[in-house]
């Protein structure tokens, strides 16, 4: 089997003789992409399962006689959570993803990326496994669970944007970074899709079983196939390896040195992208979290149409994020626009727009198609992000990507954090006015961090990240 295996990638390396979609790198972000979609499918089923869960899920009280008469209690265990501890549930995952996303970004450049992922990826859908039994236990169980698995969470998101400092040509990078993003925008349009009927016909339970079992299957396809380094993959093209290792040549060295935080916290561009990456972040948690309670509380449909009508809205952002990356690419190449113009036109289009449709939402849906049309323009449009603010970074700082990227997220999932806790609260405490203060809220973050970013942003390597800065941290 191994001289087998071995033929195999020698006939591979001599059979790719231009590298291109069919390549090693596109792999790993079909990978990453898998990767992504598994742990978002399980982050976000229970925005879904909430509706069978709990016996009420509307703040004034009114149950959904369709939803109750159909679904079988023997199936479907129903628990009396308010909307306030529903908020707590849903926000839990951000309290363990928040507190390893430092550590895991500065050790994403020392040790395996591989190995990081892959172990992460593991815990997380084992952890989805016991979602069921913590919830039949309590809700304090559950929040424990849920904690524990954001931890994994967390380590999966921080650590793989390492594997680009080192496999990512630079005309490549919105490609090969959205195709691995969009696994998160994928995610919800599936999981919505096939939760519904999987509640209605075997119960809320096994949502949480499938997504763990097709974790740990993946964990085992991660292990064989992903490499850190270009140059260890016995199966990548000789064609390929140099042309990854050739374009990445005027890069600054990945090598670790000290972090310089006294330049990073005085950097202006660096806080443009923290800021509107946060924005994204707290918009994208808003309107994947609370899309079936906003569908449930105001069109009242039963759970299989609430979770084909919350899903509508993530086939579209996929679509969206990778049309976004192709888009950006492809305007570097022609010299089209400057790396700044692309990134700036990105994240308008990827922060502001979702503020533009949220407000049409509360103002023009007079109907149920139009309702459903602005709600999904609304989350499709946030995707747009994936060529702007999410990969600046990379522009700026590639030394330093994997800890930047932490750094972001950290600060994003504060505020994803308190997005899904204060969203809950004000569910619970102003029924009738509430979805304005969460979308107006949502709109003043946008606008005060799109403007910002488009004062301060840059697209070139700053003088900090470069190799002969030696600031010590």
């Amino acid at each position: 089997m191994e001289r087998q295996g071995a033929s195999l990638c020698w006939l591979w390396k001599w059979w790719r003789p231009v590298p291109g979609f069919c390549s090693i790198r596109y792999c790993l972000a079909v990978l990453l992409h898998a990767c992504n979609f598994v742990i978002m499918a399980q982050r976000i089923c229970l925005s879904l399962t909430m509706v069978a869960m709990v016996n009420i899920t509307d703040p004034q009280d009114l149950t959904n006689t369709s939803t109750k008469t159909e679904l079988d209690y023997v199936k479907n265990p129903v628990y009396n959570w308010s909307p306030d501890i529903q908020g707590i549930i849903f926000s839990s995952i951000f309290y363990g993803a928040v507190a390893v996303q430092l550590p895991v970004g500065y050790l994403s450049g020392i040790y395996s990326i591989k190995k990081m992922v892959g172990f992460a990826l593991f815990f997380s859908s084992v952890l989805s496994l016991f979602i069921p039994p913590a919830a039949q236990t309590g809700k304090t169980l559950i929040i424990v669970c849920r904690v524990a698995q954001g931890m994994a969470q967390g380590t999966v998101t921080a650590a793989q944007h390492g594997m680009w400092i080192k496999w990512a040509p630079p005309l490549e990078r919105g490609r090969l970074t959205s195709i691995c993003l969009s696994g998160f925008l994928l995610a919800p349009f599936i999981v919505m899709l096939v939760s519904g009927f999987i509640c209605d016909l075997l119960g809320w339970p096994m949502v949480f079983y499938i997504f763990g079992a097709c974790g740990c299957v993946l964990c085992l396809i991660w292990f064989v196939l992903v490499y850190d380094d270009p140059k260890d993959h016995p199966c990548i093209s000789i064609s390929e390896k140099e042309y990854i290792i050739s374009s990445l040549a005027q890069q600054a060295s990945s090598s670790r040195q000290s972090l310089p935080i006294k330049a990073m916290l005085k950097s202006l561009p660096l806080w443009a992208i923290f800021l509107s990456g946060s924005a994204f972040i707290w918009t994208n948690t808003l309107l994947v979290t609370y899309t079936p309670t906003f569908i449930s509380t105001k069109l009242h449909v039963d759970i299989k149409k609430n979770g084909l009508l919350s899903g509508l809205p993530y086939l579209f952002a996929c679509i969206c994020g990778l049309l976004a990356g192709h888009m950006s690419d492809y305007f570097l190449y022609r010299n089209i626009f400057n790396l700044l113009t692309i990134r700036k036109l990105f994240t308008i289009l990827g922060i502001l727009s979702p503020v533009i449709f949220s407000m049409c939402l509360l103002y023009l849906s007079f109907n149920f198609y139009s309702t459903i049309i602005f709600l999904t323009l609304a989350n499709a449009t946030t995707s747009f992000c994936l060529a702007g603010p999410l990969i600046n970074a990379l522009d700026i700082a590639p030394r330093y990507y994997g800890f930047l990227k932490a750094v972001t997220s950290v600060i994003g999932m504060i505020g994803a954090l308190i997005s899904s806790t204060v969203t809950g609260l004000i569910l619970n405490q102003d029924p009738e006015f509430s979805w304005h203060k969460i979308f107006f809220l949502m709109a003043g973050i946008n606008v005060t961090s799109i403007i910002f970013y488009l004062i301060f942003a840059k697209a070139e390597i700053q003088e900090w990240a470069t190799e002969k800065q030696n600031t010590r941290l």
